[in-house]
């Protein structure tokens, strides 16, 4: 089965440098990508709703998020197995990309997940959410090190936007109601710093094996790990239609919909871009609140919801128009070849 992984995928990087058209073809990943990223930020809005109606209704918080870990991880690896079992087993065989793997269940989902519930718990829903939205700083400062590059105004311009509009969604714009005690901003900034790790460690293992077998069996062992503490099985609950609906929600949608979507998309797009298009979970998580919970707008929620628009419309627009001038100038450079051709012909 080793050498069966082997030369799948090198007849993968033969087909690739053996087919040109495939090189010159124009790129649809960029706009792919985006609707994944944006689709998922939309169905984490849900999952919050949904978990918080739960919550509302008997369910442990660290029980329900074990609970959608193993769910969830169960679900995506039948999904694989079903799908393209090979690369699951190739995956699994590989100890480098295995390891990879244990390092993205453990700091980029059980850690991730933890730290946020900490930070809410040590300080309060709004504060621990606009700690954690400094991810997409940490990202951009990684990338521009690795790169060594700087940042376009474009980017720091989506990232203050981004963060503000968030703030004025997390706090309705009362600065009085973020509350930060020293071990609260300790693990808020520490769970900003797992999901920027939540981001970046799955994407080379998602190039190569694909979305499904990464995160179902990184969900499944992060919940394995959990199980022991988080008291999954003395849950006593009632299961009535509305709570399967909820569960259906944050578990199904909110969760192997979402994650799938959400790493599959920034495995096209980057992790800047990405985490920038996640923004977008705000204002979902709003209108579903209201949907869900009967929760009350306030006139400088849509201000937040504006600011965080311009953030995405701003950093997508810059993409799409850098992609239309390679397209462009691909387009004559292609142009220029067959007029070469044809006067070298009529010579």
């Amino acid at each position: 089965m080793r050498a069966h992984c082997a030369i799948i995928e090198s007849m993968k990087t033969t087909e690739k440098s053996n087919n040109p058209t495939k090189l010159n073809k124009p790129n649809n990943n960029l706009t792919t990508g985006t609707i994944l990223t944006l689709t998922a930020g939309i169905a984490w809005g849900l999952s919050g709703a949904s978990g918080q109606y739960l919550m509302a209704h008997g369910f442990p918080v660290l029980a329900l998020t074990n609970l959608r870990l193993l769910v969830a991880g169960g679900l995506l690896l039948v999904m694989s197995l079903l799908t393209d079992h090979k690369k699951l087993v190739c995956l699994i065989q590989d100890k480098k990309s295995f390891v990879r793997l244990g390092l993205f269940a453990i700091f980029g989902l059980l850690l991730n997940q933890y730290a946020y519930l900490q930070a809410i718990h040590l300080s309060n829903a709004g504060t621990a959410t606009v700690l954690q939205y400094i991810c997409p700083v940490l990202i951009l400062i990684y990338a521009c090190v690795k790169d060594r590059v700087a940042p376009t105004v474009s980017e720091v311009a989506s990232i203050v936007l981004a963060i503000g509009g968030t703030f004025l969604i997390a706090t309705h714009g009362e600065i009085g109601s973020l509350s930060v005690t020293p071990l609260g901003l300790i693990w808020g900034l520490f769970s900003a710093f797992t999901y920027v790790l939540y981001i970046l460690l799955p994407i080379a293992l998602i190039k190569q094996y694909g979305s499904l077998p990464v995160i179902g069996i990184g969900m499944l062992l992060s919940g394995i790990l959990l199980a022991p503490f988080s008291g999954v099985a003395r849950m006593d609950v009632e299961w009535t239609p509305e709570i399967l609906g909820s569960l259906a929600g944050i578990v199904l949608i909110g969760t192997v919909i979402a994650y799938t979507m959400f790493l599959k998309g920034a495995s096209m797009v980057g992790p800047v871009k990405s985490s920038l298009l996640a923004a977008i979970e705000p204002i979902s998580a709003v209108f579903f609140a209201f949907l869900i919970m009967n929760e009350q707008f306030f006139a400088i929620d849509f201000v937040g919801m504006a600011m965080i628009l311009a953030a995405v419309m701003l950093i997508s627009v810059k993409d799409l128009i850098k992609e239309r001038s390679k397209k462009n100038k691909a387009y004559s450079t292609n142009k220029n070849n067959r007029n070469g051709s044809e006067s070298f012909c009529d010579f």
